[in-house]
């Protein structure tokens, strides 16, 4: 320094001097900006009370309420195939047709037997009557004979006629006997004879009808109002009652919904309503909404159909069914859907949105903003969920403020500055 000019000491320091200064004043000027920087912006939410149904959901599939499968009752080839797989189809409509023409031979020849065993009885008969008639004949005959023996008797015994006409008379009588005898025989085969003819006639009448109801048997129809699916035998299939189904009708309006609720839960329900009445009441005024796979909700409510005898040993679960009108037949078998209603009523529950709560550590919280804009992190025990809100059971006072957004960069102490979350 010293050998620096004398002008320049002076100079030297005063730059050092000006620039310490400068940082001061920049330190100082950081201080006082983070001092009165303003308070975090957070949007809130009011806690809500009132009185909410409680609704609970349950993976549901969806069925035909009746589904009848179609299957052939006799052996043959299909010929025809009558509807169009999908569409609506009444009650009776021709589905498929099998060949009825070895049926149609088959029914012939046994009305043929029929009318053969008739005439075969209409015969037996006219021998009967002949035969019966000839037992009045020979009636006659022996008491007319039999007359002469008593009336020869005693005119024999005074020897007022020869012994001979006696002895003639008797054999006449005996002659006479012997021919009823054998007219009442003949009788007897008569009647026997129709007995067969009639016997035969029942069983040529039981042939005809099985084998008329063999050659309805090659019309399969359908036995309801419904939609009938694929075909899974095709026109020259050869089917019989081992084919198994050849298609399925369905009955989808009403359309059944099956859906599993917990043992838990059933419990639950049946500890609220102990008595059959009161569970019938219950399930009568019971109201299902139906969610669809694309999340819509099905327009129309269900009803309450019924519950399964006894719960699935391998999943605890019991089965319902549920049933929803379907008019335009827009809902189909094996469809996916979820099962919502409200179970119970809560009364004066406390509401926050679901964004009001997070997660730490397994420990539900909220973060409520008092009156002077101070934050408090507190635990909260949750209930049901209602649309996009949790019930809380614990943790929140009605009317008090919870942080919507801005939950991660609070804590507790913090002072901030609460928006509404309407004012979005």
């Amino acid at each position: 320094m010293s050998a620096l000019p004398k002008d320049c000491k002076p100079s030297v320091l005063c730059i050092l001097a000006l620039a310490a200064l400068l940082a001061a004043a920049a330190g100082c000027s950081r201080t006082v900006a983070a001092t009165t920087s303003p308070p975090l912006q957070v949007e809130v939410a009011e806690v809500q009370q009132r009185d909410v149904p409680v609704y609970k959901e349950w993976i549901g599939t969806l069925d035909g309420s009746v589904d009848a499968d179609i299957k052939a009752e006799v052996a043959g080839y299909l010929t025809e195939q009558a509807y169009t797989e999908g569409t609506f189809v009444k009650k009776g409509q021709l589905l498929f047709q099998i060949d009825l023409r070895p049926f149609q031979a088959a029914l012939d020849q046994a009305q043929g037997r029929l009318a053969q065993s008739q005439g075969q009885l209409e015969q037996a008969r006219a021998e009967l009557t002949q035969a019966e008639a000839g037992v009045a004949v020979a009636q006659a005959n022996q008491r007319r004979v039999q007359l002469d023996v008593d009336r020869y008797t005693p005119l024999a015994q005074a020897q007022a006629i020869t012994q001979q006409d006696l002895d003639n008379a008797t054999q006449n009588n005996m002659a006479a006997k012997a021919q009823l005898q054998v007219a009442q025989a003949q009788v007897a085969t008569s009647k026997a004879q129709i007995t067969a003819a009639l016997a035969a006639v029942e069983a040529d009448k039981a042939a005809v009808e099985t084998a008329r109801i063999n050659l309805g048997f090659t019309h399969l129809t359908s036995p309801i109002d419904g939609i009938p699916g694929i075909a899974q035998l095709q026109v020259g299939a050869l089917v019989s009652p081992a084919s198994g189904a050849i298609t399925t009708v369905s009955t989808v309006d009403p359309i059944k919904v099956y859906f599993t609720v917990s043992e838990q839960e059933y419990i639950e329900y049946t500890r609220r309503f102990p008595t059959a009445e009161e569970r019938q009441a219950n399930n009568k005024r019971l109201e299902l909404d139906l969610i669809l796979a694309d999340q819509s909700v099905y327009p129309l409510k269900g009803k309450f159909y019924f519950a399964d005898r006894q719960v699935d040993v391998r999943t605890g679960a019991i089965r319902l069914a549920g049933l929803f009108p379907n008019p335009g037949n827009t809902l189909r078998p094996g469809q996916y859907g979820r099962v919502r209603t409200a179970t119970q009523v809560q009364s004066g529950a406390l509401l926050i949105p679901q964004q009001a709560v997070f997660d730490l550590q397994g420990t539900h919280q909220v973060a409520v903003v008092d009156n002077k804009n101070r934050v408090t992190i507190r635990a909260a025990a949750l209930g049901d969920t209602v649309g996009n809100q949790w019930i809380v059971r614990q943790g929140v006072k009605p009317g008090e403020r919870v942080i919507v957004e801005g939950l991660q960069k609070v804590r507790t102490g913090m002072v901030v500055d609460p928006k509404p979350v309407e004012a979005r």
